[in-house]
This record gives structure tokens, C-alpha cells and sequence, in this order.
């Protein structure tokens, strides 16, 4: 199997589990991701502005900074960012009218998922963007594992969140935050990631 076959199945897996996660589990019960989904789905909640433009929105600084300091993080996640933007928002059209699960089980569900995404892409140095993308480009730096840096990003969006939420909610979300969490660093940890930047995909 070539690199970019290897590549197009890892991003379109990741993303779609992310996609799924995030509209079958969580947007049912009103509940918050972390990170750079986090605020897409305080906005979408407040505003009902897709998610996925909110993430475009938001990462543009971040992608500025991988741009600077971090060229080749910057083209291996930009891929990322678009397609998991526009997967989420595409099935945001299928979100069923009843949920799926019960509360817990969906955020438990919901954020595996997420972590799985996010993990399977980290393998090969890809990011939907945002929080994540900045997570990788500390872990570059230091020797931080990407998964925990991303749970204390995600709990950062999650606090944001409160004002909108109501206490089950949050406890639902935070729930759901620490089984991202756990999933990403697990899967990272088992796949030997490397925090040494990846070479250009493209120029």
C-alpha cells in the first residue's frame, strides 16, 4: 500500500469517526467536546452556526503560527481541518430525531470515538487542526505526551462551556472529554508516535 493510499484512509477514517462521535453522541444531549470542537459546539448551541465552520474560523491563528514555525505540521493537517469540518457538518443533516443511546453510554461512545479519531491520525502526524494542532506542536517541543496535552485543552473548552450547560451536562461532557482523552493517548502511546515533525506531504 503507497504513503498517500496509507494517508487518505487514515484521514478519511479518523475524520468520519470524529464526524460520527460528534453528531450521533454528543449534539443530542447538548453535550461539549474539548478543544477546537468544544467551541464549535458552544457556537452551534448559542448561535447554531455549523460546527465545522466554527473549527475553520478558530484554527485559522494556529495554522498562521504552523505556518511560521511548524511548515510541515501545517501542510500534513490541512487536510484534516477541511475534510473533518466538512464531514461534520454534512452529517450534522443525518442527526437522528431520537437518540441513539442513553446519556452516559453516548458520552462514553462519543468520546471514544473522538479519541480514536484523533489517535489513528496522530500516527501519521495528522490533526483536524485547532487545539490539536497546537498540542502537536508542543509535544514537538517537549516531551509531552500529545494525548494529555489535548485533555488539558479540552477541559479548558469544556469550562468555557458552563454558562450554556446544565450540571448533568457538564458532568456528561467531562465524562466524554476524559474517555478523548484516554483513547488518544492509548492509541499514540501504542503506536510509538514520534514527536519529530513529518516531512511535507506537499508544497
Amino acid at each position: 500500500m503507497s504513503k498517500m493510499i496509507r494517508y487518505v484512509i487514515v484521514l478519511l477514517s479518523g475524520c468520519t469517526l470524529i464526524s460520527v462521535g460528534i453528531n450521533f453522541f454528543f449534539v443530542s444531549y447538548h453535550l461539549l467536546d474539548g478543544g477546537i470542537i468544544g467551541f464549535g459546539l458552544i457556537a452551534h448551541y448559542v448561535w447554531q452556526v455549523p460546527v465545522g465552520v466554527t473549527i475553520i474560523i478558530v484554527s485559522i491563528p494556529i495554522y498562521v503560527l504552523a505556518w511560521f514555525y511548524f511548515r510541515s505540521f501545517f501542510y500534513n493537517s490541512l487536510a484534516g481541518v477541511i475534510v473533518s469540518s466538512l464531514l461534520i457538518d454534512w452529517l450534522a443533516i443525518f442527526i437522528p430525531e431520537t437518540p441513539l443511546l442513553p446519556p452516559l453510554p453516548s458520552a462514553i461512545i462519543g468520546g471514544l470515538l473522538l479519541g480514536i479519531g484523533a489517535g489513528i491520525m496522530f500516527l501519521l502526524d495528522i490533526s483536524q487542526g485547532g487545539f490539536d494542532l497546537l498540542a502537536q506542536m508542543i509535544a514537538t517541543k517537549t516531551s509531552w505526551n500529545v494525548g494529555v496535552l489535548i485533555v488539558v485543552f479540552d477541559m479548558a473548552a469544556v469550562v468555557a462551556g458552563f454558562p450554556i450547560v446544565t450540571h448533568d451536562e457538564i458532568i456528561l461532557s467531562t465524562i466524554a472529554v476524559i474517555a478523548t482523552g484516554l483513547a488518544t493517548t492509548i492509541i499514540t502511546a501504542w503506536g510509538g508516535h514520534s514527536h519529530s515533525p513529518p516531512p511535507p506531504i506537499s508544497k
